[in-house]
């Protein structure tokens, strides 16, 4: 099993455990957002575990499957990371397709409630990309 394999299993736990926060007693506050930083609903829960279920396919298939799966995912999450600093919303969960833009932000908090999607988008492509002796 290669290390592109064993990451895509680490990735289908991260994503479980994103998806199940709002289950959880004590990880929201009274506003409902998780850690006090940020609001997950039904569809980002459908999403992580539709994510969670593909990087557990991709590293249970093979080595280029899971190489695919770290580039996509990863090109995805980074994209709706940087969506989400900029406008507030994401474009993974439709957000920006329904809510009006909150503008720009660079506050601590819009930095947090992004920053699981850019570290798991950047570390995708980083090492689904550095795989194959291609550099950043």
């Amino acid at each position: 099993m290669s290390n592109l394999q064993k990451l895509c299993f680490g990735y289908f736990v991260v994503l479980m455990v994103a998806a199940s926060l709002n289950y959880v007693p004590g990880l929201t506050d009274e506003n409902g957002l998780a850690f006090g930083i940020f609001a997950l609903d039904i569809y980002d829960d459908a999403l992580h575990v539709a994510s969670a279920i593909w990087a557990l396919i991709a590293g249970v298939l093979s080595y280029k499957a899971a190489r695919t799966f770290l580039i996509l995912f990863g090109l995805a999450y980074l994209g709706d990371g940087v969506f989400g600093i900029f406008t507030g919303y994401g474009f993974l969960d439709l957000g920006i397709f329904t809510n009006t833009s909150l503008g720009t932000d660079w506050s601590l908090p819009r930095f947090l409630a992004n920053l699981p999607h850019l570290a798991l988008g950047g570390i995708g492509v980083w090492y689904g990309l550095r795989s194959k002796g291609v550099h950043l």
